[in-house]
């Protein structure tokens, strides 16, 4: 184990990765999920071994931070301890609940599986890129679409049977589909994709391979019924028997535009997107849960500001296993879901998970919140940025939800790029405040932290003036009075 690795690399938990607090571990179950006991037992080997905080990332991976070289070493021994076999290699990603969810259109996990073995027997996993992953999509209630991937296969419902859409590059909006196929096909195609990535390089993804004469090449031979220029919209795409063969002139033509980067900021507690969307994805309002099979029902409950400490997850591990919980999932947009065997036991439940912080309703305005761990717990910290967006979050309990407020302990801004509509950053002048921008922009104002609350209630009151109103640029003139 080295902490040696290159920034951008994953933080697997044989191999931890240096951040502003120590070394990041990162690992997802194999089966899913863990059971309460072992959740219990890692989190107790997390305050034993590195700070206690313990995060879930936007992909659904479960993430540990201020490790030490030797610390970390005894972490996963106790892990293995525990019986959790984690995943390695390439990512094939399915969704929190493959298998088991009532509305999902397709299960997804033969042919991820089929493709985890395909990879390793065409000793994929050293010519990939440390980043290169893959989306296996089956639908449902947990939506995998704004998880972004180097080759995705979602589902479509078919006459016949479900097919699979391969694309390229991108979450379910953004990337390149390259045709609508039987699982079989699905399978071949997506194996030769990530073997012709990989012919382009260790640095190379999916992005690079989208102006290759190979790309190019394969999308002329598919029929035309697949073709992404003239297909019908999604859903409505007719399947068809076979694929033409795969075999084409190699590729030795790359796009100059850079690679994407679907795993970028975990590590260092990204939280834009939020946990909102494991809610609206519910088909009935949160305090219900998601049926699945066998009468089971999953629970949705959110990390605020996609974390905990270890202490809290401990607690609701114990809450879990007294209502007869038997699996814990982590989810995508830093959630869990336990996975209860009645109504009543999920209501128990989540009535102590509220009780311990957790996010139940997405009303809570902490879903609107970006915020990474800040001062102390990263050394680049400058301010408490946790800590200041739990007191500022009752300060946009009314307004609408498009209102976004990010709190960034420097200016890396680690836990959201975009621009947010108030930004508040720590730096050598104290906490800074941005307005429509990014933490990498220069404050208009400067401000105590206890005199935080006071202006940026006044900014929000901008929002009110008119429906939906965020902040404005105009905005920042009112900020630098206030500050004189």
């Amino acid at each position: 184990m080295s902490a040696d690795r290159r920034r951008g690399a994953c933080p697997a938990l044989s191999a931890p990765m240096q951040t502003g607090d120590g070394l990041l571990a990162r690992l997802s179950p194999v089966s899913g999920g863990l059971s309460p006991n072992q959740l219990m037992g890692l989190c107790e080997s997390a305050a034993r071994h590195g700070n206690g905080i313990v995060e879930v990332t936007a992909r659904g991976s479960m993430q540990f931070r201020g490790l030490g070289e030797t610390s970390a070493r005894r972490f996963a021994a106790e892990v293995d301890r525990l019986g959790i076999a984690v995943r390695s290699g390439v990512p094939v990603e399915t969704g929190p609940l493959a298998g088991m969810d009532r509305s999902e259109i397709a299960d997804p996990t033969p042919l991820a599986e089929a493709l985890r073995q395909a990879i390793a027997g065409a000793g994929l996993a050293g010519k990939l890129g440390p980043k290169v992953s893959v989306v296996v999509d089956g639908g449902g209630a947990v939506s995998m679409d704004a998880i972004a991937a180097d080759v995705r296969l979602t589902a479509e419902r078919h006459g016949d049977g479900p097919l699979w859409q391969l694309a390229i590059a991108g979450d379910a909006d953004s990337a390149s589909p390259v045709a609508t196929v039987p699982p079989d096909a699905a399978l071949s195609i997506a194996l030769d994709l990530l073997q012709q990535i990989a012919g382009l390089g260790i640095e190379a993804r999916g992005r690079d391979l989208l102006s290759t004469q190979r790309f190019r090449t394969l999308r002329s031979m598919l029929p035309p019924s697949v073709l992404p220029d003239i297909s019908p919209s999604r859903g409505e795409i007719s399947g068809f028997g076979g694929v033409a063969s795969l075999a084409a002139p190699p590729m030795d033509e790359t796009n100059a535009a850079g690679p994407i980067s679907p795993l970028e900021g975990e590590m260092s507690g990204r939280t834009e997107g939020g946990v909102l969307a494991v809610f609206q994805t519910l088909p009935t309002p949160y305090e219900c849960v998601i049926p699945l099979t066998n009468s089971r029902l999953a629970l949705p409950l959110a990390l605020p500001f996609g974390s905990t400490d270890a202490a809290s997850l401990i607690a609701l591990a114990k809450a879990a296993a007294a209502c007869g919980v038997a699996d814990i999932r982590p989810a995508p947009n830093r959630s869990l879901l336990p996975i209860c065997r009645s109504s009543e036991d999920a209501q128990a439940l989540r009535a102590v998970a509220e009780d311990l912080g957790f996010v139940t309703d997405p009303s809570d305005p902490r879903i609107r919140i970006a915020a990474c761990p800040g001062a102390p717990a990263c050394a680049s910290g400058h301010i408490p940025a946790r800590k200041i967006a739990a007191r500022l979050a009752p300060l946009l309990a009314d307004l609408d939800t498009e209102f976004s407020l990010h709190v960034s302990g420097c200016a890396k801004g680690c836990a959201r790029q975009a621009a947010a509509d108030v930004t508040i950053v720590g730096d050598e002048n104290g906490a800074g405040l941005v307005v429509n921008g990014t933490a990498g922009q220069k404050p208009v104002a400067y401000s105590s932290e206890t005199d935080l609350p006071r202006m940026v209630r006044e900014r929000l009151a901008a929002t009110r003036a008119g429906p939906g109103r965020a902040a404005t640029p105009a905005d920042a003139g009112a900020f630098e009075r206030e500050a004189r």
